[in-house]
């Protein structure tokens, strides 16, 4: 469900950010008795079928639903799932599975007969991107923090290169600032101001993150961090700013003019380039 109402689940969400909220809802018909034969399972066998989510960018999972089902003949099932923005992230995984409730020791021996054996599974996928930054955010009154009270954010890195993503990187927005936090909110569908204000977020970000791969020496080329990792996001956004410079020689110029090397990096992110 968007704000605009309910849309067939496309491929991708061009527009999603971490404070978008998604609610997705599905219907699945199940024969039980069919199901039950064709698996060689009593008539009376109780069947589970259950839904569960994963996000590949957060490297989170969790059980969105599950309905046990006892009856007979041809049954619909509701899924109403809410998942947490702040949750997601990358690719968002929907697994649904028909599985057997409970273990069945009269089942035949070439029938499942342990709890949770599949009948029946079915994975729907769902691209997570858009112009907002693609990591988690949250909104914070920094005179209650070491922050200094009159920034706007502050991006925070933590852990190694091999990290995952989500887990290593929070944007947090000074709520006192009320024209960073409005544009944020208003990330979906921007005004002009709003524009201007996320470049500016962008450019500071990318720098902030280009400086922390910098400081790493087995941040190279030659580099092999796993998918979804912090090492690999960074790797996609050096390809990204610069693309026919070596990571060395973005190094050294960060070395020996860091003046020239803010420049470059402006014109990188294409500041206040806003249409």
């Amino acid at each position: 469900m968007t704000e605009d109402g309910n849309v067939v689940m496309p491929e991708a969400l061009p527009d999603w950010d971490y404070q978008m909220d998604l609610r997705l809802r599905r219907i699945v018909r199940v024969d039980l008795d069919r199901a039950r034969s064709q698996s060689g399972l009593p008539g009376d066998a109780a069947l589970m079928l259950s839904t569960v989510w994963t996000a590949t960018g957060s490297n989170l999972s969790g059980p969105a639903q599950h309905v046990r089902m006892t009856d007979s003949g041809t049954t619909s099932v509701e899924f109403d799932v809410l998942l947490r923005g702040a949750d997601l992230g990358g690719l968002l995984l929907l697994d649904t599975a028909l599985v057997l409730a409970e273990r069945r020791n009269d089942a035949r021996l070439s029938s499942p007969r342990r709890a949770g054996s599949v009948l029946w599974s079915d994975r729907v996928a769902l691209r997570l991107q858009g112009d907002a930054p693609q990591f988690p955010m949250a909104v914070i009154d920094f005179a209650r923090t070491s922050f200094p009270d009159q920034a706007a954010w502050h991006l925070q890195i933590s852990g190694g290169l091999e990290s995952a993503t989500m887990g290593s990187l929070l944007l947090l927005v000074n709520e006192r600032n009320t024209i960073t936090t409005t544009a944020f909110e208003n990330a979906g569908k921007p005004r002009p101001v709003d524009r201007i204000v996320l470049s500016a977020v962008y450019a500071d970000t990318a720098r902030t993150m280009v400086e922390y791969a910098l400081k790493h020496a087995e941040f190279t080329e030659d580099a092999d961090f796993p998918d979804e990792s912090l090492g690999a996001t960074l790797l996609s956004l050096f390809d990204q700013l610069f693309p026919e410079q070596s990571i060395n020689d973005i190094r050294l110029r960060r070395s020996q003019s860091p003046a020239l090397f803010a420049s470059d990096l402006q014109a990188a992110v294409k500041i206040f380039e806003v249409s």
